[in-house]
């Protein structure tokens, strides 16, 4: 019998290499890529995924705005997230996209073979230092549940990918050819960011991607 296919996402080698040891002994690591355009690309090249493993902080697109996308293209694969982010925010917002599995990076050696497995059998699995507070957060505070992202659920989809770019310190050219978009384009969206976030420069911009997770704290 083969083994169920895993493909890993993860801007940092390291990282992956060590993904891929603690899972290939169970499962087939069937490609890597380091962000989440590639993921995107990968999962739909891919006919027969059993199981994606992504990061949330990732160049060019985040592993929530990729999980989005694989949702619209129709990847059936179950989705782990893998991350450095303890916060009960982000593994909330995980959550309402239907992931299978949150697990936290200093656990991984333990937990994440597992979260595979209980995901391939249709089960939900959080790492166990965080999942008490997550459980309790969508079941019995459904207000304070919706201030979490209230901000954040203002913006599109294209916004959050102009505004990951603009953080990780893209030109406005960049962008354009990276989205396939016009410079125009990407500058009136720049725009609506500031005015919806109620930001005036680049620098909060950054520092408004870094506290929701699009980048790493520099």
């Amino acid at each position: 019998m083969s083994k169920p296919s895993v493909l890993l996402a993860d801007d940092h080698a390291l990282v992956r290499a060590g993904i891929r040891s603690i899972l290939e002994k169970e499962f087939d690591i069937v490609g890597e890529v380091e962000d989440g355009i590639e993921l995107v690309q990968a999962a739909i090249k891919l006919q027969h995924l059993d199981v994606i493993v992504v990061d949330i902080s990732m160049p060019n697109l985040n592993g929530l705005e990729a999980i989005k996308l694989l949702q619209k293209r129709g990847v059936q694969a179950k989705i782990i997230v893998l991350t450095m982010h303890a916060g009960v925010d982000f593994a909330v917002q995980a959550l309402r996209l239907g992931v299978s599995g949150y697990v936290l990076k200093v656990d991984a050696s333990e937990d994440l073979a597992r979260a595979v497995s209980e995901a391939l059998a249709g089960r939900l699995y959080i790492s166990p230092g965080i999942a008490e507070d997550v459980m309790t957060l969508l079941t019995e505070s459904p207000d304070k549940l919706s201030e979490i992202t209230s901000p954040w659920d203002n913006l599109t989809s294209r916004e959050r990918e102009v505004l990951q770019l603009i953080a990780e310190g893209r030109t406005m050219p960049e962008i354009a050819g990276i989205l396939h978009i016009s410079s125009r384009t990407v500058e009136r969206h720049r725009y609506s960011l500031m005015d919806k976030l109620k930001l005036r420069t680049t620098a909060e911009l950054t520092q408004y991607a870094i506290r929701h997770g699009l980048i790493p704290p520099l």
